[in-house]
């Protein structure tokens, strides 16, 4: 390849998928996602996230090599970041000490657990680079956003960083200015829904999706807290049971039995009073959200900006226009950005744009 080119391979693991894709520069050659079936994960069910690593590795290997293509023709290696120590937004270099929190989870178990270890992986192989980018774990809140209301429990982050930061950038790119700039509020709708502040390239606010703000397709999202502690201590639940209630089992799927929201507005077509009820619900609690992070930027903002797989509802997307139109200019960017992210993060940092951060002690 030309000197000024570099072939990045990036990966980005979800519970029941691994999306991979081949760039040139910003160019995507190859975009593939591969679907792990039920039969599949339940050889995994009870297990750790990263004995999956083996398994995943092999199934990218085998994508690429019927592509065509060979790993060393790769010079760099990203994964979508998983639940490390809080750190600053940036491109990172896979180190052992972000690999020891993904280890040791202390910080969660997630299948972006998998990014890091699948690239660097991947990228000894190949000879390259492995890096992450803007992981869940960015924290760029004041001190003031981390109090919850009890010294036993402040807030803690994890977001959908990677999306909203480059949806952020599209949006300046497209009118002119630059996200250090701007001032924003930014809906990412997907099986987790988070809702930030951002203001001059810098987000300082979020609900974290695993337990704070609206509900989603399978989220509960803030509840009630004394019904939560009767059910800690009803003898009913363990503590995983009740958290695949809250987490995998809540929001619309502990109320009409589905997750997905195109078979919701279908009930709702065919006159189903109680699913039009929780899609209206949802929806109020999403303009509820994005209006209390309007007043984290006092009122004073350039748009609110829509994006995610939900983002492809046509319904939901009319119904909080209506509701958030009147705070600041919507604009839509349906589905993620992500996997041009992680492409973009590596190259500022090969083409020397941007020095590569590393995870060390306090990141903060």
């Amino acid at each position: 390849m030309p000197a000024d080119e570099y072939r990045i391979l990036t990966i980005n693991p979800g519970s029941a998928s691994t999306k991979i894709a081949v760039f040139v520069n910003e160019r995507p050659e190859l975009v593939r996602n591969l679907s792990h079936s039920d039969s599949e994960m339940e050889t995994f069910r009870g297990r750790a996230v990263l004995d999956q690593l083996e398994y995943r590795q092999q199934r990218i290997e085998e994508e690429l090599k019927q592509a065509g293509y060979e790993l060393h023709q790769f010079q760099a290696v990203v994964g979508r970041g998983g639940l490390t120590r809080p750190l600053p937004s940036g491109t990172y270099r896979v180190n052992e000490e972000m690999l020891s929190d993904l280890r040791l989870t202390r910080y969660g178990e997630h299948a972006s657990n998998l990014g890091a270890f699948l690239a660097l992986a991947m990228a000894l192989k190949a000879g390259g680079e492995a890096f992450v980018v803007d992981p869940v774990a960015v924290d760029e809140w004041s001190d003031k956003a981390r109090i919850s209301g009890s010294a036993l429990a402040n807030r803690h982050l994890l977001s959908h960083a990677l999306n909203t930061k480059a949806v952020a950038k599209r949006y300046a790119r497209e009118h002119g200015g630059t996200y250090q700039e701007l001032r924003l509020v930014i809906a990412h709708l997907g099986s987790g829904i988070s809702i930030s502040a951002h203001e001059n390239g810098r987000m300082i606010d979020v609900n974290n999706a695993g337990h704070e703000g609206t509900f989603s397709t399978e989220r509960s999202g803030g509840l009630p807290l004394l019904k939560v502690i009767q059910l800690c201590f009803s003898g009913k639940y363990t503590e995983k049971t009740l958290w695949n209630a809250l987490n995998r089992e809540g929001g619309i799927y502990s109320y009409l039995g589905t997750k997905d929201l195109r078979e919701v507005e279908r009930r709702i077509a065919a006159g189903d009073d109680k699913a039009s009820l929780i899609f209206d619900a949802m929806v109020y609690q999403i303009a509820k959200d994005i209006g209390a992070m309007a007043t984290v930027l006092n009122g004073k903002l350039d748009a609110i900006v829509l994006t995610g797989g939900m983002a492809h509802s046509e319904k939901l997307i009319g119904q909080l226009r209506s509701a958030i139109g009147w705070i600041g200019p919507v604009v839509v960017y349906p589905g993620e950005d992500e996997m041009q992210a992680l492409a973009e993060g590596a190259l500022r940092v090969l083409r020397h744009e941007e020095a590569a951060r590393e995870l060390k002690g306090s990141s903060l």
